[in-house]
């Protein structure tokens, strides 16, 4: 394997980006589950689906798309999508959960119609489903890296606020945290991130490596902080290991990072049960 990775340029992009995002998912995905608002990133990662969708069929149709990366309208329409919830979220302010099942019903519908319109499923539409080793270029690469630069940069400067809003919204608006830019720029990095992942992950189990390892974790930590690095670990296990088995088994990476970070998850459960019998 570490031949294969220095001889391949395909897998030193495909590890490189998933180091970064078996990093920057599991941080966000601790503050999305505090929040109660795991299901956010299914309807996100739908509406990629849609911008991913939407390139594809462009660029056989409109001589200007021609060598668009994908991911950058997949991305536009993820951010769009984030925008939107908050949006349906200040309408509805008394049922706010209806702002996920309808943009998530959005995303699917838009993403069906431009799929259809592009001829149905081929390679390039399966590989942002599922992820794929040999997928991801220099390019994608340099877009996650820079991604991943905002989320720890951002995370980093807000922490404080970050985790007030999480654990007390109302608190945080008594104290004069202007609770609405930081939601905004939450669902903004959120979106991101989603994006990101798609190429390694996919898009139909990336909302997995942002609620898996964070479910782990939640297992064994003692605070939010420990939650946080777990959970990170816990990711970054599951993706190495997950990109491992897909390379030599020739399997979408997705399922295995997905497995892998259950088998995780239902050893962290098994360890707490055990050592609670034997306390």
């Amino acid at each position: 394997m570490i031949e294969a990775l220095l001889n391949y340029e395909f897998l030193q992009n495909a590890f490189a980006a998933g180091i970064l995002i078996g990093l920057i998912a599991p941080l966000l995905g601790a503050f999305i589950v505090v929040r109660r608002l795991s299901l956010i990133a299914d309807a996100l990662s739908h509406v990629t689906l849609s911008g991913i969708a939407a390139s594809l069929f462009l660029s056989k149709t409109v001589v200007a798309f021609n060598g668009l990366n994908p991911l950058w309208l997949g991305m536009g329409f993820s951010v769009a999508g984030s925008l939107l919830i908050e949006r349906l979220r200040s309408v509805y302010k008394h049922y706010q959960e209806l702002a996920i099942p309808i943009l998530l019903s959005g995303g699917i519908g838009v993403g069906v119609i431009f799929i259809s319109l592009a001829d149905g499923f081929n390679t390039d539409l399966f590989s942002y489903l599922f992820g794929s080793v040999s997928a991801v270029g220099r390019s994608d690469l340099y877009l996650i890296t820079g991604i991943s630069i905002i989320v720890l940069l951002v995370v980093s400067l807000l922490y404080k606020e970050l985790f007030l809003l999480s654990f007390d919204e109302e608190f945080g608006k008594a104290s004069g945290l202007s609770t609405k830019v930081l939601h905004l720029i939450f669902m903004v990095m959120t979106a991101l991130v989603i994006a990101a992942s798609m190429r390694i992950v996919g898009i139909l189990l990336v909302s997995s490596l942002m609620t898996l390892p964070v479910a782990a974790a939640m297992r064994l930590s003692r605070g939010f902080k420990q939650t946080i690095g777990l959970s990170v670990l816990f990711g970054e296990i599951a993706v190495v290991v997950g990109l491992i088995s897909a390379f030599y088994l020739d399997l979408a990476p997705g399922g295995t990072i997905v497995v892998s970070s259950i088998i995780i998850l239902l050893g962290a459960i098994g360890f707490r049960n055990w050592f609670a019998v034997k306390n």
